[in-house]
């Protein structure tokens, strides 16, 4: 079962997330947030996107933990790492999120509520299941209320 990285673990839609993807992945929940001391075991540390050495101290962490996906939940997390997807693919880490040229035209949806389905999707075909997009496109997405847009499900 392939290593992934969730970022924002202890975020309840991060939590909704792992219970989702259970059995397709083998998941690591990670966060920049501070966690209680009873629990760093259950969250690992990460630095908050907003770092300028983020991406390159996620890519360390990854090859650390034989990790095969990224999928940041936080929009600058997002940001940082679609302007550096390539360095990930080098290494065979897949970012799952947009490229940068493609995070302007993209609906985001900010917490998801429950009753949202979203699913991974890497170069437009879900990880999880049959379902393609007509779009070349990766990250964790749903379908809108309007007239079946994506969204982008974020923290």
């Amino acid at each position: 079962m392939k290593k992934m990285l969730l970022t924002f673990g202890t975020r309840a839609f991060s939590q909704r997330l792992a219970n989702q993807f259970e059995h397709d992945f083998e998941l690591l929940m990670a966060t920049s947030e501070e966690v209680p001391r009873f629990l760093t075991s259950k969250f690992l540390p990460i630095p908050t996107g907003a770092n300028p050495t983020f991406s390159h101290e996620l890519l360390k962490f990854c090859l650390d933990h034989q990790i095969q996906y990224v999928l940041p939940l936080g929009l600058e997390e997002i940001k940082a790492l679609s302007a550096t997807k390539l360095l990930f693919e080098e290494y065979g880490i897949a970012v799952l999120c947009p490229e940068l040229d493609q995070l302007t035209d993209i609906l985001i949806m900010e917490n998801p509520s429950n009753n949202v389905q979203a699913d991974i999707y890497l170069a437009g075909k879900s990880l999880t299941s049959n379902n393609s997009l007509i779009v070349n496109i990766s990250g964790l997405f749903a379908t809108s209320d309007d007239e079946g847009e994506l969204a982008l499900c974020t923290i």
